[in-house]
């Protein structure tokens, strides 16, 4: 998916207190970071930030964290946090392959992963967020009872995501091919701004709770 540049979307967010711009310093202290002993929930590949303000709005009692990669799509976040500020939520510009040097063993109650980039290439299976390799990664960072949530429209994605549990310790808690059709999954649902359009045009809506046996 190419991304529209936006100019001087680097200098708002360089400039910008709302975004963490020294992660690395917080691994293992981000509670410190908020200033409590909150829980500590990332989303992966944030957007706009739509999903993850809400979240933030509906549960004060727990840290967020919003990582996402592309200067353009996070300055419309820094933008919305302008608007309202939420003092439980923070950003950070970075990609997931860094995540290790950012949070610290265990430290994340849970990861929510929301309509990621499909890289339908074979070659690309590596980048893909819920790829083994990924799992590995979030297995690090996440507490021994924390949970991962994965939600797409993308049905190869999801099955490609379903399969990369074989032969893992990792277990399905919650399972749906159809979430806005599935009345106890779908109670309390946060739509993200992808999830609107693509529900809107029929797109049934994929998702999945893991958690890894330990």
């Amino acid at each position: 998916m190419r991304l529209k540049n936006i100019p001087g979307s680097r200098e708002v967010i360089g400039a910008s207190g709302f975004v963490e711009h020294e992660p690395e310093k917080w691994a293992g202290r981000w509670r410190e970071r908020f200033g409590n002993d909150y829980p500590v929930r990332v989303e992966i590949g944030m957007g706009k930030g739509q999903f993850l303000m809400e979240l933030a709005r509906r549960n004060p009692q727990i840290n967020f964290i919003g990582i996402e990669k592309y200067s353009s799509v996070l300055l419309r976040a820094v933008q919305k946090m302008e608007e309202e500020p939420l003092p439980n939520l923070c950003f950070v510009r970075m990609d997931a392959q860094e995540l290790e040097n950012v949070f610290g063993e265990g430290e994340l109650d849970r990861i929510y992963l929301n309509f990621s980039d499909p890289w339908p290439k074979e070659r690309h299976a590596k980048r893909r967020l819920p790829s083994s390799a990924f799992l590995d990664r979030y297995d690090r960072i996440l507490k021994a009872d924390g949970e991962l949530e994965f939600k797409t429209d993308n049905r190869a994605l999801f099955d490609f995501a379903v399969e990369e549990l074989a032969g893992t310790a990792w277990r399905v808690r919650e399972l749906t091919y159809d979430l806005h059709r599935d009345a106890r999954l779908n109670e309390g649902n946060i739509m993200t701004e992808y999830e609107e359009k693509f529900s809107a045009l029929g797109n049934p809506i994929c998702k999945y709770i893991i958690f890894r046996e330990k």
